[in-house]
């Protein structure tokens, strides 16, 4: 490690390979915690290169405990978090929204890091109960339409690195990583990243996979398309640039889609959206996103999901497909 440190630290770049191994050491405890908060820094101070980030989600998708669903058709929506915005938890209700209009979800996830509330604080608050049984999960895809695969479940070899991401408290490169790593390996995902330098390293990486995709960055900073602005869209068939008038809804201000402090805030304001009863803002900016993620599995226009997404939401079934999975979990 004292080697791969003193590279890292003169800028030089490792190969996939070894970038592969550190991670694997990583999970046998070949490292202390300080090499571990060493090399993670690192990365805060310098760009991280394809062949790294390679290396990286090929060491954690071997690592990963795989849950077999293949005989779903599924998709994942995913940010990479680490945008700093605190915004509600947008990418798991578009989720539940996604899963009322037809389209599997499995919604890969994980507690916040570097913001307040994570997708799985929300879920786990609502009374979702997180599991690794293969069975529950393809239940909960039959009855709810999606399945929620919480991260620590399926990646313990990254149990050396959780406490220590957790102290850190801001984004490090695993944040770049969570949505790559999906133990169901769905074959459509839509994800959002917190910078245009990873909107290209993601655009090169998928580009070699068979999924249908769609990555996306506000160009304002969010990992999601935020309607505050003009968002950058990178998918297996196109590059465009969406504003939210080719969706026919007005631009709103970042204070409109604020997530609030709190675990219990971010939790109130995710059952007043689901129930359609958010703000108009809100209710646009989750259709949005599940919009193009429905469109992503669908091969449909973005347009058309939009409005099936708002079909989901208006008509109550994104609000049945959630409290499915709470009844489940019971």
């Amino acid at each position: 490690m004292k080697q791969l440190l003193n590279r890292l630290i003169n800028q030089e770049s490792i190969s996939s390979e070894e970038a592969k191994n550190v991670l694997v050491n990583i999970s046998e405890g070949k490292y202390n915690q300080s090499q571990i908060a060493s090399f993670l820094t690192v990365y805060m101070m310098r760009s991280i290169t394809t062949e790294e980030l390679r290396g990286f989600r090929d060491a954690l998708l071997e690592l990963c405990i795989p849950v077999n669903l293949d005989n779903y058709e599924t998709i994942d929506l995913c940010g990479t978090g680490g945008d700093g915005k605190d915004t509600f938890n947008i990418s798991t209700l578009s989720s539940f929204v996604t899963a009322g209009a037809g389209v599997h979800v499995t919604k890969h996830g994980n507690y916040g890091v570097s913001s307040a509330c994570g997708s799985s604080n929300v879920m786990e608050y609502l009374g979702i109960k997180f599991t690794s049984d293969t069975d529950f999960l393809k239940r909960s895809i039959d009855e709810a339409g999606i399945c929620v695969l919480h991260a620590p479940l399926f990646h313990p070899a990254m149990k050396n690195v959780a406490p220590i991401r957790k102290e850190l408290g801001v984004k490090t490169f695993f944040n770049m990583l969570g949505p790559m790593v999906n133990p169901a390996f769905p074959k459509n995902q839509m994800v959002g990243v917190f910078n245009l330098e990873l909107l290209r390293l993601y655009s090169y990486l998928y580009q070699e996979s068979d999924k249908n995709y769609a990555i996306v960055h506000a160009l304002d900073g969010y990992d999601e398309i935020s309607l505050t602005g003009k968002t950058k869209v990178i998918s297996n068939t196109a590059e465009t640039l969406f504003e939210p008038l080719d969706l026919g809804v007005k631009q709103i201000q970042q204070s409109e889609i604020f997530g609030g402090n709190s675990v219990k805030m971010a939790a109130e304001i995710f059952k007043s959206v689901i129930n359609y009863q958010g703000t108009e803002a809100q209710h646009n900016v989750v259709c949005a996103n599940a919009g193009l993620a429905i469109a992503t599995a669908k091969q449909i226009s973005h347009k058309e999901g939009f409005e099936l997404a708002k079909e989901s939401l208006v008509s109550g079934k994104a609000k049945q497909s959630l409290y499915k999975l709470i009844e489940l979990s019971k």
